[in-house]
């Protein structure tokens, strides 16, 4: 074994006084060509169980070797290469330790000594003893064991709420750097293109804007807790054709620039996210992993990046075996390296020391090495892992203290959950308690969501992502059923309960019970929607494609039924993607739609639909009317939108973007701009009064949009440009004001270059993209003008404290 060798801590490279700039610089000079590819690799140790053990005999029965294992696409065929001992593996030094606590189900104590293990064989087998980052996957919380399961990021996007995000990052990101990690694989910034894709539930929706701000929000608060936030999929992923998970991207430039990339762009320049994952797809024939463009053009020398650039599990060999752009695994790797890809996840395949054969035959240039382990080597220093004092023990000596679901987690979840439950309609039965409301003396709640507490957590919640191969493990955390909820939530009621069906599947065997049951009460809840899992193993998460926006299996079938009884029928949609409910809306007596609300959802869901909780999410996506002729997102072109006398079908929506009700009344009126007309480089404050003039407490989400009258390529009929999240009392207003510079209209011209325009442009603001009262023109005046990654990128909004009507 080669003994670590720790130079004096006067040595520059050591010495946290210095900046990491020139540490980097004297690191780099003493590497040898090896250990700075070293440093470009990574090892998932647990990915093939060798550190402790196989899986529960009854958790693997009846299921084969690839069904056990899957937790990452196509991870049977790469895991046979990536099972080189860590110790060989790290001979030259490392870059990353892969998902070290997220690939078995291990407690925080044990997660930490197996941290501590792997650090010190990476530490003690290369000559200079540099740790590696530890990475794991974060998007609904800690993909750990036993950590809180907050709601998908879809539901994020239904809070229409920075702030909430931030906070929920912030405490994401300090449990796992309690037990030793230094990097988080999220937040997911794909723009949904297509609802039917599977992933659609790791998104905040499919505005850009939208998801630029809640990225931002979850970006800082992550980093903000001392964890590296990694941006995902960089670029295009969500818009494959056919809504096909992997599938080939056809979208022109146009689109790639003013549709997916704001999000990310945001998130570089506004919140310096400190890393970015690439997408597995190819736009326009080009994969994300080997596009320069992309990754260094745009990424780092337009927009100032100066993150690492890590790749998706395995896409680098993808680069070969799928895209069929490289020979093997080994050209996959240079032409990865070369594009800009720092470091290869989660496994070393192409960026192993093949490279070095390369750079000596002059088929590579050392310099393009040089560049990402300067990259990986700065990350290192900024985290203190070259800091003399650093030690893998220290790194996670908080873990035995740690509580992955603390109260003060489970109360943040609760929160999130609450603010992202979306009241489409009330009907004539919500809320189901409360002064005045009828007392319901049976009610019958029915439904796989009302049965299945997993139904309420992603794909990348621990519970649905690893505890499959392990069920004699439960759930880890205490996710309690929505029916179970109801109970609590009212205790004066008889509730009785039937599955009805399963989530899937054709089986109509219990249909007839739950029939009987809904016949024979007051009310009926019926809650059907998704359960998230990998590769074909769910209705709807990574793999899970939809061909239609039917619900899945017979649960169609099962609404349908049940509101045929007479018998009132609150339908809850808990699900990762919208469903058609032009079926159902005006036959059910409630509508309501929860988007995987997390551990917490059962508590929040009861509280919507008794009265305790004032519902105030608003749908990220539009909900469709009918499964086949789905629309392509509100951001549409005129052609795009309407039927116009011109198609067979109509793309308008059941429930628009922005969409959602409550239990108390809005006004927003009183529109008032600063100027009528503003120079290409001058900006504008638009004030509107927003009041609540019902009875209860409540919050209304005011929407900013713009349409560009005329413009020199087609543009969305409307396009969100600000928000604001704004809490009343009964009979409360207050005002509320944007501020819109002129940068905030640009688009991407004929010439691909970005452009102000002078011109007329509708300003709208109101409840949702299809609720608009407030309307005015706003001119635009001078010289076209050109604008690059210095344009402002935000549209700042301040709230006034309130008045009160008398």
């Amino acid at each position: 074994m080669i003994e670590a060798t720790r130079l004096p801590q006067d040595e520059v490279w050591l010495d946290p006084l210095r900046s990491p700039e020139v540490r980097v610089d004297d690191l780099l000079a003493r590497l040898t060509l090896a250990e700075k590819v070293g440093q470009l690799g990574s090892r998932w140790v647990l990915n093939d169980m060798s550190a402790t053990g196989e899986p529960d005999d009854e958790a693997s029965e009846g299921l084969d070797q690839a069904e056990v294992m899957n937790v990452a696409p196509m991870q049977d065929v790469f895991a046979a290469s990536g099972t080189l001992a860590l110790e060989d593996a790290a001979a030259h030094g490392l870059g990353h330790l892969t998902r070290v606590h997220g690939s078995l189900p291990l407690t925080p104590s044990e997660g930490a000594a197996e941290v501590v293990r792997q650090q010190r064989v990476v530490i003690e087998r290369s000559r200079l003893g540099i740790p590696a980052i530890v990475h794991e996957e974060c998007l609904t919380g800690f993909t750990a064991y036993g950590a809180t399961v907050y709601p998908a990021a879809i539901a994020w996007g239904a809070t229409f709420d920075p702030e909430l995000v931030e906070a929920m990052a912030a405490a994401i990101g300090r449990d796992m750097a309690a037990v030793g990690v230094h990097q988080g694989l999220s937040p997911v910034l794909d723009v949904v293109r297509d609802y039917r894709w599977g992933r659609v539930e790791e998104t905040m929706g499919e505005d850009p804007y939208l998801v630029s701000m809640l990225g931002a929000a979850y970006v800082r608060g992550l980093q903000g807790a001392g964890v590296i936030a990694t941006l995902k999929h960089f670029a295009g992923y969500s818009a494959s054709r056919a809504a096909r998970n992997h599938g080939p991207v056809p979208m022109g430039r146009r689109e790639l620039l003013d549709v997916i990339l704001p999000p990310f762009e945001m998130a570089v320049r506004e919140a310096g996210v400190g890393s970015v994952m690439n997408s597995y797809s190819d736009v326009d024939g080009v994969p994300a992993g080997a596009d320069p463009w992309l990754l260094t053009e745009t990424l780092r020398d337009t927009w100032g990046f100066t993150g690492t650039v890590v790749s998706d599990y395995w896409a680098v060999p993808f680069l070969s075996s799928m895209h069929r752009v490289a020979a093997d695994a080994d050209d996959a790797g240079a032409l990865a390296l070369a594009a800009g890809i720092d470091v290869e996840l989660p496994d070393t395949l192409g960026f192993g020391q093949q490279l070095t054969a390369r750079v000596a035959e002059g088929d590579l240039d050392e310099s393009v090495v040089d560049r990402a382990a300067r990259r990986v080597l700065l990350q290192k220093i900024r985290l203190g892992l070259l800091d003399p004092g650093w030690t893998p023990e220290g790194s996670v000596e908080r873990a035995a203290d740690v509580e992955l679901d603390s109260a003060d987690n489970r109360a943040l979840a609760r929160t999130m959950a609450e603010r992202s439950i979306v009241l489409l309609d009330a009907g004539d039965v919500l809320p189901l308690a409360g002064p005045g409301r009828p007392a319901h003396t049976k009610v019958a709640v029915i439904g796989p969501a009302a049965h299945d507490p997993r139904t309420f957590m992603g794909c990348y919640a621990f519970p649905n992502h690893v505890l499959p191969r392990y069920p004699a493990k439960g759930l880890g955390i205490s996710v309690p059923t929505l029916v179970e909820a109801l109970r609590s939530e009212l205790p004066d009621a008889s509730i009785v309960h039937a599955r009805g069906c399963s989530t899937s599947g054709s089986d109509r065997s219990g249909l007839a019970e739950a029939v009987s049951m809904a016949a024979d009460a007051d009310v009926c809840v019926v809650a059907v929607g998704d359960l998230a899992g990998l590769f074909g193993h769910g209705t709807s998460g990574e793999g899970c494609d939809a061909p239609d926006l039917s619900l899945p299996g017979v649960q169609g079938e099962l609404v349908a039924r049940l509101i045929e009884t007479g018998t009132p029928v609150v339908v809850v949609v808990v699900s990762g993607r919208p469903y058609a409910l032009g079926e159902v809306a005006g036959r059910a007596a409630g509508l309501v739609q929860a988007f995987m609300p997390g551990e917490e959802g059962a508590a929040a869901i009861a509280g919507v639909l008794s009265g305790r909780v004032q519902p105030s999410g608003r749908l990220p996506v539009q909900i469709p009317r009918s499964p086949g002729a789905q629309p392509g997102t509100y951001l549409q072109p005129l052609l795009g939108v309407g039927n116009h006398g011109i198609s067979t079908l109509d793309p308008t929506p059941l429930y628009p973007f922005g969409f959602g009700r409550s239990y108390t009344s809005f006004v927003i009126d009183g529109l008032e701009l600063s100027d009528d007309e503003i120079a290409t480089d001058g900006e504008v404050r638009i004030t509107v009064r927003v009041t609540n003039t019902g009875d209860l407490p409540g919050a209304e989400v005011v929407q900013l949009y713009l349409h560009d009258a005329v413009a020199q390529v087609t543009r969305p009929v409307l396009q969100l440009a600000g928000f604001a999240r704004v809490d009343l009392e009964p009979l409360e207003s207050r005002v509320v004001t944007f501020t819109l510079h002129a940068d905030r209209t640009a688009f991407t011209g004929r010439d691909l270059r970005r452009v102000v325009e002078p011109g007329d442009l509708q300003v709208m603001v109101g409840s949702s993209a299809a609720d608009l009262p407030c309307v005015a023109v706003l001119r635009l005046t001078g010289e076209p003008r050109l604008v690059g990654a210095e344009r402002v990128l935000v549209t700042p909004v301040q709230v006034s404290g309130a008045e009160r009507e008398r």
